[in-house]
């Protein structure tokens, strides 16, 4: 397959844009205000309007953020149907943004949203770069050390192959294969190393192959071009992709492991229970289900934004 045609795929399947900021048109047009959720669908509205702020969480505010007025916000735009850019090369949607401007909406503040490095983001908190991020992280024992997280929603790993899986790969028979992961995530740094161990070296078998990449973006483009196996990632955005790009990727089951995905601050960040309690203002309101359903994710919330705790 040409580098052309695995590009326009992966512009459809993925309708992101990447640090550049240079954006994919998926040929969509922009929703109202919905539950559903579709291949070339996009929900360019603010769903926040309307949304009153939560006084018991704005009580929780520090003078400092009150006086200031603005939240700041980092995310990687470029991991659909989470956190990504809509086709106007602008605006950002996904869940992850609908929930950001939630938690500003419930705490009366306006958002600002940082379009960084998912790699970047942490240190980016411990300078107050930003104040919070919203991008569907998993919690460990090593970013427990310097943030703290909230559970907001649920999520997991699972595993793409090329349509058709013509390797007849399963996810536990992935020892010796070539398998990408993005760069700083936790199919990287846990899960990856986790199934090798478990599957493969502890067996005799050949290690599991990482090959860690920038984005999703450049590992499924890899995987169409076959100079991977497989894919390792956050199973709602490669179930997306599949979505988006009939006939070009599968998702195999059963996924790697199933988990809370959180919210994060910078260690005992003033801000934190006013976040946390947002978040809860949200999870318990008709605006959660909404958000959830879409983007796909209408059986994977949570009903308690609770303080993380590792997954490892």
């Amino acid at each position: 397959m040409s580098i052309p045609i695995v590009t326009t795929a992966l512009a459809l399947a993925l309708a992101a844009c990447g640090a550049s900021g240079t954006g994919q048109n998926v040929g969509a047009k922009s929703t109202a205000q919905g539950e559903g959720s579709g291949p070339h669908t996009e929900h360019t509205d603010d769903i926040s309007v309307g949304v009153k702020p939560d006084q018991d969480a704005v009580k929780l505010l520090p003078a400092a953020a009150k006086a200031k007025g603005t939240l700041s916000v980092a995310m990687d735009l470029t991991y659909p149907p989470t956190t990504f850019m809509a086709s106007d090369n602008r605006t950002p949607i996904g869940f992850n943004p609908d929930v950001a401007r939630l938690i500003a909406a419930k705490l009366g503040l306006k958002l600002q949203i940082n379009n960084v490095k998912f790699d970047t983001i942490i240190t980016g908190l411990q300078a107050d770069r930003y104040d919070f991020t919203v991008s569907t992280m998993g919690a460990t024992k090593d970013r427990l050390k310097v943030l703290d997280m909230v559970d907001y929603v649920n999520s997991g790993t699972g595993v793409s192959v090329p349509y058709g899986n013509p390797q007849k790969l399963g996810t536990h028979t992935l020892c010796g294969h070539r398998v990408g992961v993005t760069s700083g995530s936790t199919q990287e740094l846990q899960w990856l190393p986790q199934l090798s161990k478990q599957d493969c070296t502890s067996k005799g078998k050949p290690a599991i192959k990482a090959v860690t990449l920038p984005s999703v973006n450049d590992a499924l483009t890899q995987l169409v071009s076959q100079r991977i196996d497989a894919v390792m990632y956050d199973f709602i955005s490669l179930g997306w992709a599949a979505e988006q790009q009939p006939k070009t990727f599968d998702v195999l089951q059963p996924m790697v492991t199933t988990k809370a995905a959180t919210l994060a601050l910078k260690k005992d960040s003033p801000l934190t229970p006013a976040v946390k309690a947002a978040v809860q203002s949200i999870i318990d309101s008709p605006k959660y289900a909404q958000a959830l359903g879409r983007w796909g994710l209408k059986d994977l919330g949570t009903k308690t934004a609770a303080m993380a705790v590792p997954q490892d």
